[in-house]
């Protein structure tokens, strides 16, 4: 068995509330670090609440619940309940015969061909960053993730179907994640009402044309698989939770590590206009040759990646393999696994003693050969396996195409610290933490997906 994590109270009740302070209060997995200083590895057991869980930040591991052991691993039935509300039954939170279902219905949508149209992202971006530059000439900082948030979701619906529901989806978000802290005794919290029935209401159930046309939406092609208006609802939830968010996410990210490095963002600036000028509206071959790009977007996903910290459940007994001459890892059945790609991602081991630092150029030089090529489980943004991620490229056509038109019209950013609200700001006793909590100026906060609270003002608007 993974070494267990020692702690003297029933239930492991001072790890619990330890995981619950990290989670409203502290930097992400932070108590992590503690387990592996205290030689516990990159995979342990602890149970919460009398609940058993192995946690791991292991490649070789993450490797096999997510591909090679993939049959051995589920998202199994406490999981399903705690998600119900608010993804039912679609993509994210179902196993066996409909999860295939539900992936061979959205598959298709998600064609090259389909994904790299770029009108919706064209209409969306023009109108976000028009907002943008009236509300700095008038002298206001601008929240970015709010703006990010805005222009995904208005992406996304206009992808799926006509209807805005970003503060309640938030909301339950945040309420969902609750709930998998808690483990299996979540209900006890929830006993009176289910939280997220009263955030989100009764939703509008879709409805459309069986016709199937040029120009569909992904609402019109899943009609055509099925009339359950259930399954269609879960569906839509599932993959719009995936368009808007972590896309929002990432831009956010992305534009706020190009604020905190002016250089990076000029060498960016010169690539886009040197590719695409000062005013064109870029192509799929454009992106396509736009390696530093590619490498800036890669570099913000394994800092920050958009889904942070993950999880399965074992269906069988499972036995991981061996690793550095020690003993393979026997999982019992029905066992919790969560895993984290952002504490994986951050393992100097794996990517060098440089693994804090925002650096791009670590996607383009001789460290791909070094430490990606011979093991590329060690970046996974976007999983990997049966179940990776579908809209991969739709994220980094979306990304991609939202920081082009951002930097053809502006030639540097200002991250803005005391227009943010106190509470979304690092607390000073950060400054001196190891790692990027020393340094990062904001808090993350991981729900579903990741998120932070960012606002920047204009420092030179190019007109």
């Amino acid at each position: 068995m993974p070494p267990v994590v020692y702690d003297p109270w029933p239930g492991s009740l001072s790890l619990f509330r330890m995981i619950i302070d990290d989670f409203k209060n502290g930097y992400a997995g932070v108590y992590c670090y503690g387990f592996q200083l205290h030689n516990y590895g990159n995979t342990w057991n602890f149970k919460i609440l009398w609940e058993n869980r192995f946690f791991t930040i292991e490649p070789e591991y993450i490797k096999a619940i997510l591909a090679t052991q993939f049959d051995g691993f589920e998202k199994g039935p406490v999981l399903h309940e705690q998600l119900n509300t608010i993804l039912g039954t679609g993509v994210f939170n179902s196993d066996g015969e409909m999860w295939k279902f539900h992936r061979a219905m959205t598959r298709p949508f998600f064609s090259k061909d389909r994904i790299s149209h770029f009108d919706i992202f064209d209409r969306h971006a023009s109108d976000a960053l028009n907002q943008l530059k009236t509300r700095l000439r008038e002298g206001y900082p601008v929240n970015i993730q709010d703006l990010a948030s805005r222009f995904t979701m208005d992406s996304a619906t206009e992808f799926l179907f006509a209807h805005d529901f970003s503060r309640a989806f938030d909301e339950a978000q945040r309420i969902t994640s609750f709930r998998s802290r808690r483990g299996g005794s979540w209900p006890l919290q929830e006993f009176w009402s289910d939280k997220k029935k009263r955030e989100l209401g009764e939703q509008e159930k879709p409805a459309g044309d069986r016709e199937v046309r040029d120009g569909e939406s992904l609402l019109d092609h899943l009609i055509n698989y099925t009339d359950d208006e259930i399954v269609l609802r879960d569906e839509i939830l599932n993959i719009l939770l995936a368009g808007r968010d972590t896309t929002s996410n990432t831009i956010t990210y992305a534009i706020y590590m190009l604020a905190e490095h002016p250089d990076i963002l000029q060498r960016l600036r010169q690539e886009i206009l040197e590719k695409v000028g000062e005013s064109r509206r870029p192509t799929f071959e454009d992106m396509r040759d736009m390696k530093y790009l590619r490498a800036v977007i890669n570099e913000t996903l394994r800092l920050y990646p958009a889904v942070p910290f993950n999880i399965r459940t074992t269906s069988k007994p499972v036995v991981l393999p061996a690793k550095n001459g020690g003993k393979p890892f026997y999982l019992p059945a029905h066992s919790k696994m969560p895993y984290s790609v952002f504490l994986m991602h951050r393992r100097k081991d794996l990517w060098g003693p440089d693994a804090d630092v925002f650096d791009p150029d670590r996607f383009l030089d001789d460290r791909v050969r070094k430490y990606i090529t011979p093991n590329p489980f060690i970046f996974l943004p976007f999983n990997a396996g049966p179940r990776i991620c579908l809209g991969q490229q739709f994220a980094y056509h979306e990304t991609s195409f939202f920081l082009i038109r951002l930097l053809q019209q502006f030639s540097s950013i200002s991250h803005v610290l005391e227009a943010q609200p106190p509470s979304s700001r690092s607390p000073p006793e950060w400054k001196n933490a190891p790692g990027t909590k020393g340094t990062d100026k904001v808090r993350i906060k991981s729900y579903l997906t990741m998120s932070m609270m960012v606002r920047f003002s204009r420092s030179s608007v190019v007109l």
